[in-house]
């Protein structure tokens, strides 16, 4: 089986199980993150080969989804690539790319670094910030039933990751605690450059919220 034989049918299967997912973390993300992979893998010494599976299997079972556990999602990518014989040393790349990529709280250390994950993870940021990232943030946010905004109920700028994972604060704080930061955490140039547009229109987002909250617009 070719590699693009292997990025097709892999495209198939998230595709299948993802049909369901909750709108932020669908297939329509993954394929958003995929493209943005390639884009800034055009720039960078990669293999684009794990740059695309990773990118397509990154979010496979995204542990918020599982009650946490964390182990899903590459028990999940490993046993799919195997029935398609992959290489045991891509499948080990591909599983530590999904167990570090996310941001957990930003107090978490990656045990693992590659510039295939680095370009991944670039990626998937990008997607939580800009116009896409305010979409899925108030998206997850009602899917939880969270409130929009509490103007109460501070952010909360330290959490370690069990906090960060168990936070049921209101959707706005998020901007605080995570999208806000992360145009100063991206690995790439590209990345670095897309990831300021999106910041500058969060910005203006946030700015045009609060106004219209206090009824000044």
């Amino acid at each position: 089986m070719t590699e693009q034989d292997i990025i097709l049918k892999t495209q198939q299967f998230v595709q299948e199980t993802l049909i369901d997912a909750e709108g932020g973390h669908d297939w329509f993300h993954v394929l958003r993150v995929w493209n943005n992979a390639k884009l800034i893998a055009k720039s960078e010494q990669v293999n684009l080969f794990i740059v695309e599976l990773g990118a397509l299997l990154h979010d496979i079972a995204d542990a918020k989804f599982y009650d946490g556990d964390e182990t899903v999602g590459p028990k999940m990518a490993r046993e799919f690539l195997e029935g398609l014989e992959v290489r045991k040393e891509d499948i080990l790349h591909v599983e530590r790319i999904i167990t570090n990529i996310s941001y957990k709280g930003g107090n978490f250390k990656q045990t693992f670094t590659s510039a295939e994950l680095d370009v991944i993870q670039d990626a998937d940021r990008l997607d939580a910030i800009g116009a896409i990232g305010i979409a899925r943030c108030f998206n997850y946010g009602g899917f939880k039933n969270r409130a929009m905004y509490n103007p109460d109920i501070a952010p909360e700028m330290n959490m370690t990751k069990q906090e960060y994972k168990k936070s049921t604060a209101p959707t706005i704080n998020h901007f605080y605690e995570k999208l806000l930061k992360l145009k100063d955490k991206m690995n790439t140039l590209t990345g670095q450059k897309i990831a300021q547009e999106r910041h500058v229109y969060m910005e203006g987002f946030l700015s045009q919220f609060y106004a219209e909250w206090k009824g000044e617009l």
